[in-house]
C-alpha cells in the first residue's frame, strides 16, 4: 500500500488537474455559445443558397462556360483539409485526418497512386501530421481560426476558386466536422467543385421541360453569383468546423473533470484506509509494549 505522503501528492496533482480541465470546459462553453450562434444564422441562407446554387447549375447543365458545374474526370484532385489548431477536443481531428487519408487512398487511389492527390489544410493540427508524413500539401492557412470571418476566408476560397478555374484540379472536396450541437459532430465528406446537382427523383407523372429565363444573364450568373455562392459555403465549412471544435473540446473536459473527481473519491478513500491501517499498527504496538512491561 502507498504511503500517506504519496497519495496526499497524488490528490493535491489530481485536484489541480481538475481545475484545469474545469476552467477549459467553461472558457470553451463560452466560445461555443457565439460560435453556435453564428453557424446556425447562417445554416438556413447558406441551405437555401445551395438549393438555388444547384437549380441553376441543373439548368444550365448543358451550358459550356458554366465552367464551376460542368463535370470534369478528375484527374487532379484537391483535398481541403480542416482541423483545429489546439488540441484537448477528442477525436475531433483525428477523425478527420483518417478522413483525408482514407479520400485519398481509397475514393481516390489511382489519382493517389500517379501522385495526383494534394492537400490544403486548414487548422495546425492536421498541417502538422500530414507534413510529418510527407504528403504533398499545397497550402496551409492556419491563422484563419484566429480571426475567423467571412473577409479573411474568402481570400482562400477565391485562391482555391481560381486554381479550379485554371485547370489545376479536377476535384475539389472538404473534409471537416459539421456541427449538431455541443455533443455531437457529423464528420463530412463534401464535393465542393465541380458544383454537385442533386438528382431528381422520377416521377410516373409525365413532366415537361422547363426553359428558364434568366436575370441578371448567364454571363453574369457564371461570374458573378456563383463565386459568391461557393464562398459562402467555404466559410459555411470553416463556421461548422470552428463550433465542432469547441464542442468537442467542452464535451472532453468535462468528461476529463469528471474522471478527475472519481480518482480523488478513489485516493480519498485509499488514504483513509491507510492511515486507519497506521493508527491501528500504532495502537497495537502499543498495547504489546504495555503487556511487554506487565510482564
Amino acid at each position: 500500500m502507498a504511503n500517506l505522503k504519496e497519495i496526499r501528492t497524488r490528490i493535491s496533482s489530481v485536484t489541480s488537474t481538475r481545475q484545469i480541465t474545469s476552467a477549459m470546459k467553461m472558457v470553451s462553453a463560452a466560445r461555443l455559445r457565439k460560435a453556435q450562434d453564428a453557424i446556425v444564422r447562417l445554416r438556413p441562407y447558406a441551405g437555401k443558397l445551395q438549393e438555388i446554387l444547384s437549380s441553376i447549375s441543373d439548368a444550365m447543365r448543358d451550358d459550356e462556360d458554366n465552367i464551376y458545374a460542368n463535370p470534369r474526370e478528375p484527374e487532379k484532385v484537391l483535398l481541403v483539409v480542416i482541423s483545429s489548431n489546439r488540441g484537448l477536443c477528442g477525436a475531433f481531428n483525428t477523425s478527420v485526418i483518417k478522413e483525408a487519408l482514407n479520400a485519398a487512398m481509397n475514393t481516390y487511389q489511382k489519382q493517389f497512386i500517379k501522385r495526383n492527390v494534394s492537400f490544403y489544410n486548414i487548422g495546425r493540427h492536421g498541417d502538422d501530421f500530414l507534413r510529418k508524413k510527407g504528403y504533398p500539401i499545397v497550402g496551409s492557412r492556419n491563422d484563419l481560426f484566429d480571426d475567423l470571418s467571412y473577409q479573411n476566408v474568402s481570400e482562400v476560397s477565391s485562391e482555391i476558386l481560381k486554381e479550379y478555374v485554371d485547370g489545376k484540379y479536377d476535384r475539389i472536396d472538404l473534409i471537416y466536422n459539421q456541427f449538431k450541437n455541443a455533443a455531437v459532430q457529423i464528420l463530412c465528406r463534401e464535393q465542393f467543385l465541380p458544383i454537385k446537382i442533386e438528382e431528381k427523383p422520377v416521377s410516373n407523372i409525365e413532366t415537361t421541360n422547363t426553359d428558364y429565363i434568366f436575370e441578371p444573364s448567364k454571363e453574369y450568373i457564371v461570374k458573378e453569383l456563383i463565386p459568391k455562392s461557393l464562398r459562402l459555403q467555404f466559410y459555411k465549412a470553416l463556421l461548422d468546423s470552428y463550433a465542432s471544435e469547441h464542442g468537442a473540446r467542452m464535451t472532453s473536459m468535462h468528461k476529463a473533470t469528471d474522471n478527475a473527481t472519481e480518482i480523488i473519491k478513489d485516493l480519498r478513500l485509499e488514504y483513509n484506509k491507510a492511515r486507519q491501517a497506521i493508527i491501528t499498527n500504532e495502537i497495537l504496538e502499543i498495547i504489546s509494549g504495555a503487556d511487554a512491561l506487565d510482564g
